[in-house]
């Protein structure tokens, strides 16, 4: 089983898409030899064409090729969600292009012909990074799940937890007992598997920010 740093490899896949025929194989080469698995594409259409892939990954990308360019399918990706990171790989050195790119999201820009190592070393960086990505998103989708189990008055006790009421203070504004507040109170905190109201509000912080993206 091929491992990266002690990570399995197996599953991830590396996407190279370039006009030119010679530079697709050698950079494959580079990527195999490192124990990567890869997928070769002439260009951005082609790719675009794939379905989707769920897995660990990352593209490495021209910049500069016939019909649709690097950074339009970066622009195509971005409005389709795709969250695979992308390495561009340029022969002109284009700055502003560049930087353009990495305020788009893209991982590195690197100049051809690559240096061998500093394209591995993005490559690793995509990988560690994509799987963030995933697990954060993973966690948040949990979280989301906690929080559809809750009660309608579980959930008002709750949005009066995150606004750092107390029970008193709680049992009085929906006029129902400080017992009752209680028990309401452990029951949010247990569904969610919080301990803290800190711990709570950063959980419902993100769930928030991701639905406003």
């Amino acid at each position: 089983m091929t491992k990266e740093d002690g990570v399995d490899m197996s599953g991830v896949r590396i996407f190279v898409i370039d006009d030119d025929h010679s530079v697709c194989k050698g950079i494959s080469r580079l990527l195999r030899s490192a124990g990567y698995e890869t997928e070769l594409f002439h260009s951005a259409t082609d790719y675009l064409e794939r379905d989707p892939y769920e897995g660990i990954g990352c593209l490495v990308l021209d910049i500069r090729m016939p019909g649709l360019s690097g950074t339009e399918l970066q622009q195509r990706l971005n409005e389709r969600h795709r969250d695979l990171p992308i390495i561009f790989l340029t022969g002109h050195g284009d700055l502003p292009m560049g930087i353009k790119a990495m305020k788009r999201g893209a991982e590195d820009f690197l100049t051809k012909p690559v240096d061998e190592d500093a394209l591995l070393d993005a490559v690793q960086r995509s990988l560690a990074r994509h799987r963030a990505v995933r697990a954060q998103r993973l966690e948040l989708a949990d979280a989301q799940a906690r929080l559809d189990t809750l009660t309608p008055r579980e959930l008002e006790v709750l949005q009066h937890i995150l606004g750092g009421a107390i029970n008193k203070e709680i049992a009085k504004d929906l006029s129902i007992t400080e017992k009752t507040i209680k028990a309401h109170r452990a029951k949010v905190m247990a569904k969610m598997a919080v301990s803290t109201p800190a711990e709570l509000g950063g959980i419902c912080a993100s769930l928030e920010a991701t639905a406003s993206q």
